[in-house]
């Protein structure tokens, strides 16, 4: 986030608090506030999901300007990176949802996933979020920053990191 010229305070940026039982966390736009649903997280993978999911939106709120109440394209991009990116659509979870496919599985779930939340976050209609959702699908689904790829499992994660803390040092001193 420092990166990307924006400030992330453990003690000003994330909230602990109680939600509805649909939702595991947040992003409060208005705030900068990332809110994290204390009674809905019941493991740390799930946990690190939901936060990389809400951090996607911080990031794109911070170097996009994301508009998140008054422009439904906005949305749709940064839902479309947030699940692409977060896990949500891993295999395993994809698994644990009774959710098979191979042939451009990960795009079908990111393209889900992303209408359904435009749907909860701001009340749209589904025909309004799918429209919404195709119109930006392609670039916003091929945008992977930070990280440069998308993260299919821990493995990748932590690749996905390595090549971030290393971008722009081979040049630096040239």
């Amino acid at each position: 986030m420092n990166q990307a010229g924006c400030t992330a305070y453990r003690d000003r940026h994330f909230t602990c608090e109680e939600c509805d039982e649909r939702v595991g966390g947040g992003f409060d736009s208005s705030t900068s506030e990332i809110v994290i649903c204390q009674n809905n997280i019941n493991d740390q993978a799930n946990m690190n999901r939901m936060l990389t999911h809400e951090l996607i939106h911080a990031y794109d709120h911070c170097r996009a300007q994301v508009d998140f109440l008054g422009n439904i394209r906005h949305l749709a991009c940064t839902e479309i990176r947030a699940a692409s990116l977060s896990g949500d659509c891993s295999l395993t979870n994809e698994m644990s949802r009774f959710k098979f496919g191979i042939k451009q599985h990960h795009q079908t779930c990111v393209r889900d996933r992303a209408v359904r939340s435009i749907m909860a976050a701001r009340k749209f209609s589904q025909e309004a979020a799918e429209k919404a959702v195709d119109e930006v699908f392609e670039s916003c689904f091929h945008d992977r920053e930070p990280f440069g790829r998308i993260p299919h499992n821990t493995a990748e994660a932590n690749m996905a990191y390595k090549e971030f803390r290393n971008r722009g040092r081979y040049y630096a001193n040239i």
